[in-house]
């Protein structure tokens, strides 16, 4: 019987977990190690400075009290050591991760992590809107998984899945898109007259270029985008290659 981990960075207690869960639980042995508490935008931070917690909930159900990559590192090199699993699935996150954003989503960075340890993994994110509701998201990844599972796939591609609000106007393969920050920082004053900041502001500015998950999330089409840690700019090494000779005297006398 497949194994699948399934994780988040909504916390334990996200519907969003809980619709992944019930969704993929007849298609294998299903291992929930999920955050303690929301970790939106921890992007791929891992845990070094303090030792981590485990707390077994449940049957195959655990919480850590910590990143979604330390759940995920957690799981993979602990607590499946023994019987790793076939499949890493994140999500369903409350809210998209589309174009820029891929590089602050901690739902993204848990599977990126399990790619890194060698696990085909897939994120899940939602566009939320008035009235949401997940249920047809987990039966479209429910659908996606099992294709996953009985396909080999290379585990260093991630696929990132983006869900518009249902009904669904069908499945699109994507590139990223882009997003524009309107308003970074807000400044405010405590009751003690001291400063504090938000991160945040205006609503993003979405650029929905043709091809792009952007595009066709505002369409109603399913996103499917394929990511891979590789972040070299490969184009640029030929023309850069002048710096090897112009700066080789420098560099050897540094």
């Amino acid at each position: 019987m497949p194994r699948i981990l399934v994780t988040n960075d909504d916390g334990i207690y996200s519907e969003g977990l809980a619709k992944l869960v019930e969704a993929v639980a007849p298609l294998g042995e299903v291992v929930v190690v999920a955050p303690d508490r929301e970790q939106s935008a921890a992007s791929h931070a891992l845990t070094l400075n303090r030792p981590l917690r485990l707390q077994q909930i449940g049957d195959e159900r655990w919480i850590v009290d910590g990143t979604p990559t330390d759940c995920v590192n957690l799981a993979l090199l602990h607590l499946c050591k023994d019987k790793r699993p076939d499949l890493v699935v994140s999500g369903i996150n409350f809210g998209p991760n589309m174009g820029d954003d891929v590089t602050y989503s901690g739902t993204i960075s848990a599977a990126f992590e399990g790619s890194l340890l060698n696990v085909p993994s897939i994120a899940f994110s939602a566009f939320v809107g008035e009235h949401f509701d997940f249920g047809p998201c987990a039966a479209f990844a429910a659908k996606l998984v099992a294709e996953a599972l009985e396909t080999h796939r290379d585990p260093r591609i991630v696929l990132n899945v983006n869900f518009p609000d249902p009904p669904f106007a069908g499945v699109r393969l994507t590139r990223q898109g882009r997003r524009e920050y309107v308003v970074g920082v807000i400044e405010r004053l405590d009751p003690r007259g001291r400063k504090y900041y938000w991160i945040g502001g205006e609503p993003p500015v979405w650029h929905p270029g043709e091809g792009t998950d952007v595009e066709a999330v505002t369409s109603g089409h399913v996103s499917i985008t394929p990511l891979h840690l590789d972040m070299t700019h490969h184009p640029s090494i030929a023309p850069l290659r002048r710096l090897e000779e112009r700066l080789g005297d420098a560099a050897r006398k540094a």
